[in-house]
């Protein structure tokens, strides 16, 4: 329903022409939140597809996964494709028919957690292998799906922007393309730092919001590095958010089953709920263009890539949105200097440059 960008042009021919030489290909694209990276790895698969190949994406989480399938399955309906989805939460019947599906080769196009490259999982001719959101999986997880194909292309993607030098330090053995710019539906998200003592001021403006038809999201902070604690600060502020907008608002995080996550983000993506408290587990992908705000609690505990995946969450859809970070009391210089940046720039690629420069490269 688009024209993809020149940048996206530009990534997809580096792509075609890596997968129509004789080598493998190994490439890494680095395109900022909501460049346009998800419809370049379908188009890429398609070429697969198209050479009676299967094709797979793998993403970190079920709930960006099924994201994906949700949004490509229309596309490969009308070009007569078979795409099917496989997560951590398909068991019995279910389960054995999607895996045969994909051992006899009738799954054309497989979307996928980490459940893709269990020993279990027999592709029929896997030639063309998508990993989105690169950071969140280790070496050996890549290694163990382009396994299951012979020659598999690899492509991977990343929405954290990395500089230029580290890039090169990490990925040595991959070719880069960098997809710059955002694609055209995107907005500007406006970003503000507000300090705790204004909660009431905040929580008067979300009721606006919401009563507006909008929707916002509330992520909580690691507390101390215990999944536990993370959870305590959720539920915590869950009540008391509940005190102001009763059922509208809803919790998610990490420990919840997954059925009990689906439920949740579904009820949220249909605009049932207006209000999602959340930990960091909705950092990668997650899509509700109805939602305009999110506040992120104690900013100055998240790292910039962070943030920057976080505010990402809203500006999908055609209304002016905007990233509220909230911080305790007094901040520290570099801290300050941290959510500044934040507020002064909305280009992924110059906060990873930033971040480098605050906080050196680490080892």
């Amino acid at each position: 329903p688009y024209t993809l960008t020149t940048a996206q042009q530009k990534c997809l021919m580096e792509v075609d022409q890596d997968m129509q030489s004789g080598d493998r290909m190994l490439r890494l694209i680095q395109g900022d939140v909501g460049s346009g990276k998800t419809i370049l790895a379908f188009l890429a698969a398609l070429n697969c597809v198209s050479c009676n190949k299967q094709a797979s994406i793998m993403a970190p989480t079920a709930i960006l996964a099924t994201q994906h399938h949700q949004s490509l399955a229309p596309l490969c309906r009308d070009l007569g494709i078979e795409i099917t989805l496989l997560t951590g939460a398909d068991k019995g019947k279910i389960r054995k028919k999607k895996l045969e599906a994909i051992s006899t080769g009738k799954a054309q196009l497989i979307i996928g957690t980490h459940a893709l490259f269990q020993d279990k999982i027999v592709f029929d001719n896997l030639g063309f292998v998508v990993i989105d959101e690169q950071h969140r999986f280790g070496v050996h997880q890549r290694l163990a799906l382009s396994d299951k194909g012979k020659d598999t292309d690899i492509l991977v993607m990343t929405a954290t922007p990395i500089p230029r030098t580290l890039t090169l330090a990490a990925y040595g053995h991959m070719d880069v393309s960098r997809l710059e710019g955002k694609h055209t539906g995107r907005k500007a998200v406006d970003t503000r730092l507000i300090s705790t003592d204004r909660m009431a001021e905040l929580v008067d403006g979300l009721k606006r919001k919401l009563a507006a038809g909008e929707q916002a999201y509330w992520v909580c902070p690691l507390v101390e590095e215990t999944e536990k604690s993370d959870l305590a600060a959720a539920e915590e502020r869950h009540a008391l958010l509940q005190q102001f907008f009763g059922d509208q608002c809803a919790l998610i995080h990490g420990r919840m089953k997954a059925e009990e996550k689906d439920a949740v983000m579904a009820g949220f993506s249909s605009g049932k709920t207006r209000l999602l408290v959340a930990t960091t587990v909705i950092e990668v992908g997650v899509n509700v263009p109805n939602a305009t705000v999110i506040v992120i609690e104690h900013a100055e505990r998240f790292g910039l890539a962070q943030l920057h995946q976080l505010r990402g969450r809203v500006g999908r859809g055609d209304k002016a949105s905007s990233c509220l970070l909230l911080y305790n009391g007094k901040l520290s210089e570099t801290a300050k200097e941290r959510l500044q940046i934040m507020r002064r720039s909305n280009d992924g690629f110059v906060i990873a440059e930033k971040d480098l420069e605050l906080r050196g490269a680490g080892e």
